[in-house]
């Protein structure tokens, strides 16, 4: 077997102790890897390096696509960006895979029949990291999600259940309030569901969905959702398996893969030689794995599983009533050497015979039908420290009768304060006013916003941002605020 190039991060806090083991394990098990080693994290931040990566690192990752990436620390404030997130979207990392497991009795946990997969999408939502602060009282994070976004984690998570024995796929969104943005999401999973006759499919709001997992996790097999209930239901899963340092974590786009432990970088446990490696390793045999070394991954697995059943515990997992030797880094990175070539016996053994190498690959997508486009109006944000009434009022005096628009709505943090508003609605400094077309058969043109919003500006009116309103076949791409 030739020698599969993978780029190796160490990391910050316990990553290069946790690496050390975990490396030690491939290297024994007999995996075919060509190791180019990088640095990323706090030492390059700490160099002027705002994203945390130099340029000769984005090289390594583009020669061998494949990434194995200790925890890394973020400083916190100062502009600095994370840097799974750089990674994950330069790469096109879609597809973070997330299994959760319970190892009882031997991990403590109230589940133990516990075993999904929590398939996460990894490049839009909120982590955009597109914010502003809009005035001195009101900040503002945009939220995008995209068709191509949605039809490609989900497929990957139905695909995901194909390939390995999966029977239900669960869908979580929150599109009873996030109808448009949420509400595709949504309407994809049932699009795409729909194809996958062989797989039990459902739907949960993000809300009740994450209790259920706290509260009755053998109700999932796997779990498909956006970007930011993603992360947090996947730590909320690790947790009740009994430890987040068990959890092992890919990330998967079209061309390129990622592999790490969920969990941080834990700096406060540092050097005292006691961390477990148990969440980078589950992420190597994922890495293993896709890369077509099966073999080797079900070895090591199964050895880790023999090593854990036997009782043979890092201190986050240890119990007296069920272990049997409290160990530290090295003294487990050896328990697991020594039972390479072992299976477990109370756990079922790994099989990866069947998995597909070089990871799933997605059919093209979909070709939609492009929708009839029409502007019909212009959100406008300004600062105003008067109220609402007199606010619409100084508008009617910038609307001329030539610009085709009217003041339809004027609103405060999402919530309708004009026309006939609750008095008692707390409002901030900064509003939102909806001018939308008089003739709602004629298409608003830029020259009309525009002529509106010079005349705002004579009037001295402070803007803090402009949408831009449309209609797809006929239907508002927009929604009414909070009391409309």
């Amino acid at each position: 077997m030739s020698k599969t190039p993978i780029t190796v991060a160490r990391g910050d806090g316990i990553g290069p102790e946790i690496m050390d083991a975990t490396l030690k394990i491939l290297d024994a098990a007999g995996a075919e890897l060509d190791i180019e080693e990088i640095e990323i994290g706090k030492a390059v931040y700490e160099r002027g390096i705002p994203n945390g990566i130099e340029p000769s690192a984005w090289e390594s990752l583009e020669r061998t696509k494949v990434f194995l990436k200790a925890p890394i620390t973020t400083p916190q404030g100062g502009g600095f960006k994370s840097l799974n997130v750089t990674i994950r979207k330069q790469c096109s990392l879609y597809a973070n895979v997330r299994p959760c497991v319970a190892y009882a009795p031997f991990v403590k946990t109230n589940f133990p029949d516990m075993d999904l997969v929590i398939v996460r999408e990894n490049e839009e939502d909120l982590y955009g990291g597109i914010e502003y602060r809009q005035s001195q009282d009101v900040m503002a994070s945009l939220k995008l999600i995209s068709r191509p976004g949605c039809e490609r984690i989900i497929r990957y998570a139905f695909e995901y259940a194909r390939a390995n024995g999966r029977k239900k796929v669960t869908c979580m969104s929150k599109d009873n309030i996030m109808k448009i943005a949420d509400g595709l999401f949504h309407k994809v999973f049932d699009e795409i569901a729909a194809e996958y006759t062989d797989i039990e499919n459902e739907h949960m709001i993000i809300d009740i969905g994450t209790a259920k997992v706290a509260a009755h996790p053998e109700m999932f097999d796997v779990i498909v959702t956006l970007n930011l209930y993603g992360d947090i239901i996947s730590d909320v899963a690790a947790e009740v398996t009994g430890s987040v340092g068990l959890g092992g974590s890919s990330n998967i786009g079209e061309n390129f893969a990622m592999f790490e432990a969920v969990h941080g970088s834990a700096p406060d446990i540092a050097g005292k030689g006691i961390a477990n490696p148990s969440g980078l390793l589950l992420g190597a045999i994922q890495m293993l794995v896709h890369i077509g070394q099966g073999e080797v991954a079900a070895k090591i697995h199964n050895a880790w599983l023999k090593t854990i059943e036997d009782g043979i515990h890092t201190g986050d997992i240890y119990r007296e009533e069920t272990s049997k030797q409290k160990v530290g880094t090295d003294e487990f990175c050896a328990a697991v050497l020594e039972r390479l070539g072992q299976v477990p016996s109370s756990f079922t053994p790994a099989d990866y015979s069947k998995a597909p190498a070089g990871g799933i690959k997605l059919p093209p997508l979909k070709t939609i039908e492009p929708d009839e486009k029409k502007r019909v109006g212009v959100d406008i944000g300004l600062n105003w420290d008067g109220n609402a009434d007199d606010l619409a009022g100084l508008m009617h005096d910038c609307l001329q009768p030539d610009q085709n628009l009217k003041l339809q709505m004027i609103s405060n943090r999402g919530t309708k304060v004009w026309p006939n508003g609750n008095p008692g609605t707390f409002c901030a400094d900064n509003w939102r006013l909806r001018f939308l077309a008089e003739d709602e058969t004629q298409e608003i043109r830029t020259s009309q916003v525009l002529a509106l919003m010079g005349n705002m500006n004579e009037a001295g009116f402070n803007f803090t941002k402009s949408v831009m309103l449309h209609s797809f076949n006929g239907k508002p791409g927009y929604t009414v605020a909070q009391g409309e």
